[in-house]
């Protein structure tokens, strides 16, 4: 939040005038959330009709036959004799390996026996636990950890669901989608990672529903991703509690429509132990939301308790630390939309750039909503209810509730990606390499415009090191390798790498 105090100027400025102009003794706008409108925004259902309950979305095609997976043997030996509609039963033992699934309709399953799981263990040497290219996915009852990378992530499979897992300190990502539409995240207990316990990446139609996420850096997050739902978490004790993100430098440039509501959001005041310089690691302790440059976002009936900095901070790329400006992408939260929320103790230690915030607006207090730069369009009711900087001129909203959408899920399955030879260097990029590294900025690896000055005309030696990958920064993490992308996909992805201009 270094960047935070250059707009106190501005703010203080405009700020004062609104102050004096406004009678402090007017009675405030009281609202009922039960009633009156419900939102009428959100997903386009003229061109994909969202179903109006939450279903399974990864639909069998066909009945297939189950493999047992038995202690002492190998998951990616029933993976590779695996047809569609497969079932992998994982019986309680413990699993060293990267279980890596490509092929579509399968299901992993653990059995659970007497309190007993399926255990993934990395041993703190392997990077990966579970990778998934394949749609209709299902990975549910595992038990993760110590992986160095993520314990589960997809990898541009659409129509997935990650449930009833419990994933324990995996490295960088704790439950990882990435590129996908249609997808299902719920039901899962999340401790211990450096970046985002659950990250949602350059994904569509998600509902993130009744995780338990804490110890981490970030609990939730949404970023680059349209037409989320995230309801009735558990977020505590990570750094941030539930994000949403424009990361500037991605293949996708936005991040709109997403809906939070529903959410216990308590004591997020772990330190940050994200990579120095990772967008992440710009989150001060003590955010229970965050909301930088994302568009289109509802908070909603959230009980918001106890987080030291502010219950919900709103940010635009200018004021935000450790990002960069991407041309392509909007910097302002626009269409900020904050409804009936309970909000008990935050700010109480804030830092000092709130502070000199709430003198801009000749306040005192704890604040339990700051907003710094440009936010357009935004709205918010019983603003008397919380300490405030930056929404005296936001106006009322027109409704009160989201009473009327209950899922972005769709009614059916997406059809699996229909991928062009000459696409796969680019949808590799982007279902795997864009989910560490930005074009300009840092996210957890280099920067892509490093990357090309190291390697120029070169790309068969960013194929070769996507193989088999050396640590050569100290203060970046190891890369995790890449070896079950065979050589002709590998050295596609390095070109399309080295061809990219943002």
């Amino acid at each position: 939040m270094n960047k935070i105090i250059a707009a106190v100027v501005v703010i203080g400025a405009f700020a004062g005038g609104l102050y004096f102009g406004t009678s402090q003794n007017s009675a405030p706008v009281i609202t009922n959330s039960s009633e009156g409108a419900s939102y009428g925004g959100g997903f386009d259902k003229a061109n994909q009709a969202a179903t109006v309950k939450k279903s399974a979305v990864a639909k069998r095609t066909v009945a297939g036959e189950t493999h047992v997976v038995n202690d002492g043997d190998k998951i990616m030996d029933a993976v590779k004799k695996a047809k569609p509609g497969d079932t992998i039963q994982i019986m309680p033992g413990t699993y060293h390996e990267t279980v890596y699934i490509d092929k579509d309709d399968i299901r992993i399953t653990g059995v659970i026996k007497e309190g007993k799981y399926a255990t993934l263990d990395g041993q703190r040497k392997l990077n990966d636990a579970i990778l998934y290219s394949g749609n209709n996915i299902v990975i549910e009852n595992m038990r993760i950890t110590k992986y160095k990378g993520n314990g589960i992530m997809g990898q541009a499979g659409n129509n997935f669901e990650i449930r009833n897992n419990i994933i324990v300190d995996t490295g960088v990502y704790g439950i990882f989608p990435q590129l996908g539409q249609n997808g299902i995240v719920e039901y899962n207990v999340i401790s211990g990672i450096e970046d985002a316990a659950i990250y949602v990446g350059m994904s569509d139609n998600i509902h993130v529903a009744h995780n338990d996420v804490f110890d981490s850096v970030a609990g939730i997050e949404i970023e680059n991703s349209r037409h989320a739902i995230v309801e009735n978490n558990y977020v505590h004790n990570n750094t941030g509690g539930i994000l949403a993100f424009i990361t500037p430098g991605l293949p996708i440039k936005t991040t709109f429509d997403v809906i939070i509501r529903n959410n216990f959001i308590d004591n997020n005041n772990h330190k940050n132990f994200a990579a120095p310089g990772s967008t992440v690691a710009g989150i001060p302790a003590g955010t229970g939301i965050l909301i930088m440059a994302a568009d289109d976002v509802i908070v909603e009936d959230n009980i918001i308790s106890n987080n030291k900095t502010a219950g919900i901070l709103i940010t635009d790329h200018d004021n935000a630390p450790n990002t960069t400006i991407d041309p392509e992408s909007d910097p302002a939260p626009d269409r900020v939309m904050i409804l009936n929320n309970i909000m008990l103790n935050n700010g109480y230690d804030t830092i000092d750039e709130a502070k000199a915030l709430l003198l801009t607006e000749f306040k005192q207090g704890n604040p339990d909503i700051l907003r710094v730069g440009v936010s357009r369009d935004s709205c918010i009711i019983n603003r008397h209810r919380y300490v405030t900087v930056g929404v005296n001129n936001w106006k009322e909203c027109t409704f009160t509730n989201t009473n009327a959408i209950d899922s972005y899920i769709l009614d059916e399955p997406v059809p699996p990606r229909d991928i062009d030879p000459s696409e796969r260097g680019k949808v590799v990029y982007m279902g795997i390499c864009a989910g560490c590294h930005t074009y300009t900025g840092r996210m957890i690896g280099p920067p892509v415009q490093i990357i090309q000055a190291l390697y120029m005309d070169n790309p068969q030696g960013i194929a070769d090191y996507i193989e088999a990958p050396t640590k050569k920064r100290d203060d970046y993490p190891e890369m995790p390798p890449q070896n079950y992308l065979d050589a002709e996909t590998r050295l596609a992805a390095a070109k399309y790498m080295l061809g990219r201009k943002n």
